[in-house]
């Protein structure tokens, strides 16, 4: 079965080892990818596991199957960026490598991207002044359905290299998130080559 992140992988060969402990992402992009494929799968504990311990603390499984209730995420579509894939090679070395027109918001994304819009806390900021080498952003899309209605979630996010390990920290929604409609005929969001009405919309049921 191909990836939940709609990598050209197969999920066990993608994302699942991260979900399971087996293995740990070495970029950004491998644990935005790895986060959404355990929204997926509501496989909530990594989610949480893989935010920074400043986020942890004002956050719970409870939080995060409650916000996510009623979605059902679909496809992923990563949009280059040159901080990642400049900064992504960088910081790997301190990676431990031991294991179309949006109408309305739906979802609770707060607690997806855990994106504040208050003014940063003397630890947050602290956080982000020592770790400024050990950062960088991905920019994604994300398209889930709910109540029959297809939803796309548009955030530039950001990541901290803690403890060895790639963890999400916030991020930042863009103008275009919410509630959209999108042409059965058109090619499929998660990029399978096949018309919309014959691949993910199947699974809007």
């Amino acid at each position: 079965m191909r990836c939940y992140c709609c990598s050209s992988k197969s999920f066990k060969e993608c994302c699942e080892p991260f979900i399971k402990g087996e293995s740990l992402p070495h970029s950004a992009e491998q644990l935005m990818r790895s986060r959404f494929s355990a929204y997926a799968t509501a496989h909530y504990h990594y989610i949480l596991d893989t935010y920074t311990k400043e986020k942890q603390q004002a956050l719970s499984i409870e939080d995060l199957t409650s916000s996510a209730q009623g979605a059902k995420w679909f496809a992923l579509k990563v949009h280059p960026t040159l901080a990642a894939s400049s900064l992504d090679s960088t910081v790997n070395s301190f990676v431990d490598d031991s294991v179309n027109k949006p109408l309305n918001n739906s979802i609770n994304s707060s607690v997806y991207a855990n994106t504040d819009v208050e003014e940063a806390t003397d630890a947050e900021q602290n956080t982000k002044s020592n770790l400024n080498d050990n950062t960088t952003v991905v920019e994604f899309t994300a398209y889930y359905f709910e109540n029959k209605s297809m939803y796309q979630l548009h955030e530039t996010s950001n990541f901290i290299v803690e403890d060895g390990k790639w963890r999400y920290h916030d991020g930042e929604l863009h103008e275009d998130c919410g509630k959209i409609k999108y042409g059965r005929n058109l090619p499929c969001v998660c990029g399978s080559n096949k018309k919309f009405k014959q691949c993910c919309a199947l699974k809007n049921r």
